[in-house]
């Protein structure tokens, strides 16, 4: 039986304080075979390719020599983990994703840091937030801790494309996507998981980081409450590929999402927002609650809240927070700061907000929080300093189970 981790329904309850049915987000299957990390299998490329130089990698351009691949169905549950030479998929013109987006998600890394080690950053997050949006859009679940040690062992393997540069990672992108091979909308009975892997460089130029503008237009929204904003699926991505070029021809980067009578902000782009502001007592940075179900739970939106709250004088708030609070801090000199986080960028600092055609000029404080937070995080990712949100790679075992693997050119640690 699939282990629905207290974590998990611990978040759950979060996103859905009033008390809403969960049980309809639960996956329909959970009797079949379980997700093993002890059947992992590996078939080895008998060619390698030649790796991209560090510096400079283009965001999830290149791709490693293996990947990992677990099929699952209503028959058997899931079915034998393989990490196998990197290749296309083959799937049905039919295959559900196609035709109703059954589909999910997640965006990892993993970092090589100044002493050799290389890391992943809080990894348990992710599998529970897979995890989740696996239940909301009828896929099915499946224990974390296997799938984390199926990852550990393709990256292992893939150790010498972790970039060295202290601006590059290596990106982990799970995939999840319905493949049962019939028309007519309805949960796949069949799916495919998989694990790519990609070097990437600073998800900002060669000039370092830039402040964006931020295109704040009521009339576009990317999520409501009782939606699924708080799933990492790809059909939340597409439908915001329009705007975002709206905001471009705006003379904008990003878009600030707003919606409701009272343009209640949820997030930018397609990162959560912080904004700092002055208050009678102090100092307040502000984030969107989770509560309302149109915020994406970020594991760097945690991260940087878990911080904040060990800075002194500094009053941290997950509340509703709203386009015109905001814009009225700006006009009253209030407002200190702005700043989106995510994966990939990590923390992007925001530099303006263009309103009913007017552009509102946001601070940007060189040793801001915005800076301190990206500097506190780089330490971590690198090994700077020693954090439990660090995951050493070769010395970690999620599963605490010893499993027989061919030969290879590394040694896999258990």
């Amino acid at each position: 039986m699939v282990v629905v981790q207290r974590s998990l329904r611990k978040l759950l309850g979060v996103l859905h304080p009033s008390g809403l049915e969960t049980a309809r987000f639960q996956s329909v299957y959970t009797q079949q075979q379980d997700l093993l990390s002890t059947k992992l299998e590996i078939e080895l490329t008998p060619k390698l390719k030649v790796k991209p130089a560090a510096e400079g990698l283009p965001f999830g351009h290149h791709f490693t020599d293996h990947m990992l691949t677990i099929s699952w169905n209503t028959r058997r549950g899931w079915g034998k983990p393989k990490i196998r030479p990197f290749g296309n998929l083959e799937l049905h013109p039919a295959s559900k994703v196609f035709h109703y987006a059954q589909e999910l998600y997640e965006g990892m890394k993993a970092y090589r840091g100044l002493d050799g080690q290389v890391r992943l950053f809080r990894p348990s997050l992710n599998m529970d937030r897979m995890n989740m949006t696996a239940e909301r859009s009828c896929l099915p679940t499946f224990d974390s801790n296997q799938l984390l040690e199926c990852i550990r062992k393709l990256i292992v393997i893939e150790l010498d494309w972790v970039p060295s540069s202290l601006s590059s990672s290596l990106y982990i992108r799970p995939t999840m996507i319905g493949t049962e091979s019939t028309l007519g909308l309805g949960p796949s009975t069949e799916a495919t998981l998989f694990v790519i892997l990609s070097p990437v460089g600073s998800y900002f130029s060669a000039k370092g980081i830039k402040p964006v503008t931020l295109l704040c237009d009521p009339r576009f929204v990317r999520a409501t409450p009782g939606g699924c904003g708080y799933t990492k699926m790809g059909s939340n991505y597409a439908p915001t590929l329009w705007v975002q070029k709206a905001a471009e021809a705006e003379g904008c980067e990003q878009v600030l999402w707003v919606f409701g009578e009272d343009q209640e902000v949820t997030e930018v782009g397609a990162m959560n927002i912080f904004t700092l502001m002055k208050t009678d007592a102090g100092c307040e940075l502000v984030t969107p609650p989770l509560t309302s179900g149109t915020v994406l739970p970020g594991v760097t939106r945690r991260s940087i809240l878990e911080l904040a709250m060990a800075k002194p004088g500094l009053t941290v708030s997950e509340r509703k927070i709203t386009l015109p609070e905001i814009l009225t801090a700006q006009s009253e000199g209030r407002l200190l700061e702005m700043f989106g986080s995510g994966t990939a960028a990590i923390v992007s600092p925001v530099g303006g907000l263009k309103y009913n055609g007017v552009h509102h000029k946001v601070p940007t404080p060189q040793f801001g929080l915005a800076s301190q937070f990206l500097e506190q995080l780089n330490d971590i990712y690198y090994g700077n300093i020693e954090h439990p949100w660090a995951v050493d790679v070769l010395g970690t075992n999620f599963t605490q189970e010893d499993i027989v693997l061919p030969s290879v050119s590394v040694d896999i640690k258990s």
